[in-house]
């Protein structure tokens, strides 16, 4: 192989190969050349066929786009990145905005380029980012006009994040000016299939985001395994859904997958529970991929879905309760097809197709994927045993220069922090996370982040933050905090500290209960026992 990145921050900062885990590429379709890029196989490949009029993205306004209108507007985006912006191969773009067909452009673009998209989510705020800008040396920026503030502050906060296009602003927008200079063709950088193409952030318990590392060929593995094996989408499916790009579950779920077969997308901005039934109904789409919150929401409006093409349904993101697995399948008369990915390995990894789903299971291995429970020793426990998740596939975690690598990958396994047992007849059940992350309504939340925010309110003393279970979204963040001498306890100043947290970090991130108490329970050695706090519920 050989690689096209000029700027080696990616390759010189992988992890050490000993590290690193025990990848699986035998199946036919995971025999990859030693160059690739995933844009070419993605889009180029239909574009420049006679499939390059099918409908390839569609957005509320009237905005319809084939495959080779989407290929154009790629096109000419990776020109005014390498022509008026200076991209090489293997800088960072980071990619700011609400599900859009530009920004789906602008993904595509970066994959031409040879660079690596570095897709954030719409609601972090300029802290947030600041941090992926500097954990990620990133160097450029195509975000979108309405999210430009936030950006901006974190660009002064940098040295290095100097180059940001603006879109989807005045009809004089920055971006699209840009681009009406630029042709409408360019030759694809030739990249490694081992070149990365992603840094992929996610929060770790400490709270202190660990960006992860993938490949043109890991694209093209998650959508050889889930999506032919399990989903079994058709060319002629319309996807819809409510994970942002920014989340490697929606940038597969609603990007990769539908093009991967020559289908098309619905992208939506503000995909609520409401406004997806009604763009179910509206685009007449046929594949929906959202949360286990948003099925338990939407289920109300089941005699509505009835009347439409929907006929599958992914969910993921967070666990499934086997209540909302029978809701949904009432309501709607659809079978759920669950499962459990991780930003480590960039999708999703166990799951089971609507003929073999078992309510409170997850599934089994997707193919292409093995995966196991085992001790702390890393042996595997017999059936029906809580042990640990260990799995390995054609994909893997990669940290980018973290010493957390070592223990997500152990002797080629990766271990992504969740416990499971598997019964007598293979099916894994979740049972719970292994660590302090809380995942709420698909989102996950890392518990040091949210005390982080809370303490930098001036009556706030000392604080810690659990997950606490919830009917509706799996789980909610709650906040046990000690208030200063000056401080009067009770709903207003519950209220101020919601509100201070939804400015300070991502608005879903915000304690929705928060309980006031004396002290905190703590080690001799000062260190928070977040086991008690559970206890009190």
């Amino acid at each position: 192989m050989t690689s096209a990145h000029r700027d080696t921050f990616a390759r010189d900062n992988l992890p050490p190969a000993e590290q690193q885990p025990e990848y699986l590429l035998d199946l036919p379709e995971l025999q990859f050349p030693p160059q690739l890029n995933c844009a070419s196989e993605l889009l180029d490949r239909w574009a420049d066929a006679e499939h390059g009029d099918a409908l390839c993205l569609q957005a509320p306004g009237g905005v319809r786009w084939t495959y080779r209108d989407l290929q154009e507007r790629a096109n000419r985006i990776a020109n005014v990145l390498v022509n008026e912006m200076g991209v090489v191969p293997g800088n960072r773009v980071l990619l700011r905005s609400p599900n859009n067909p530009m920004l789906a452009a602008c993904w595509f673009a970066v994959m031409k380029a040879g660079a690596i998209a570095v897709a954030t989510m719409p609601l972090l705020r300029a802290k947030e980012l600041a941090t992926i800008v500097d954990k990620g040396q990133v160097t450029h920026a195509l975000c979108d006009a309405r999210l430009a503030d936030d950006l901006r502050l974190a660009a002064a906060q940098s040295s290095q994040l100097a180059r940001i296009r603006y879109f989807n602003g005045p009809a004089s927008s920055d971006l699209e000016g840009a681009m009406r200079t630029q042709s409408a063709v360019f030759q694809n950088v030739d990249t490694a299939s081992d070149d990365t193409c992603i840094f992929a952030f996610t929060s770790g318990t400490t709270g202190v985001p660990k960006a992860t590392m993938h490949f043109h060929r890991d694209v093209m593995a998650i959508c050889a395994c889930f999506p032919p094996h399990i989903l079994r989408a058709r060319p002629d499916d319309v996807f819809i859904g409510s994970p942002p790009m920014g989340f490697t579950f929606g940038l597969g779920g609603l990007v990769l997958f539908p093009l991967s077969i020559g289908a098309s997308t619905v992208l939506l901005e503000k995909p609520v529970p409401d406004a997806l039934v009604d763009g179910i109904k509206a685009f007449d789409a046929t594949v929906l991929v959202t949360a286990p919150t948003s099925y338990r929401i939407m289920a109300a409006r089941g005699a509505e879905l009835r009347a439409t093409k929907l006929r599958k349904c992914v969910s993921a993101g967070e666990v499934l309760p086997a209540a909302t697995r029978a809701l949904w399948k009432s309501a709607t008369g659809i079978e759920l097809i669950d499962g459990i990915g991780a930003t480590e390995l960039l999708h999703i990894f166990i799951s089971a197709d609507e003929a073999n789903a078992r309510p409170g299971a997850t599934g089994k291995p997707v193919p292409g994927y093995e995966a196991r429970v085992v001790d702390e020793e890393g042996n595997p426990v017999p059936p029906n045993t809580v042990g640990r998740l260990a799995v390995k596939g054609p994909t893997g975690c990669r940290y980018l220069a973290d010493d957390r690598q070592k223990n997500y990958v152990k002797d080629g396994w990766n271990y992504t922090g969740d416990a499971y047992l598997v019964d007598d007849d293979g099916y894994f059940h979740f049972q719970s996370r292994t660590d302090d992350m809380i995942i709420s309504a698909g989102y996950n939340i890392a518990s040091p982040e949210v005390e982080d925010a809370l303490l930098q309110h001036p009556m706030v003393a000392e604080c810690g933050v659990i997950g606490v279970p919830d009917e509706e979204r799996g789980q909610i963040v709650k906040a046990y905090v000690v208030l200063r001498p000056e401080a009067v306890a009770g709903p207003d100043l519950r209220k101020e500290l919601q509100d201070f947290v939804k400015e300070t970090v991502a608005p879903y991130k915000y304690p929705r209960a928060i309980e006031f108490i004396a002290a905190l329970p703590r080690t001799e050695t000062g260190k928070l026992q977040r086991f008690k706090l559970r206890a009190l519920g």
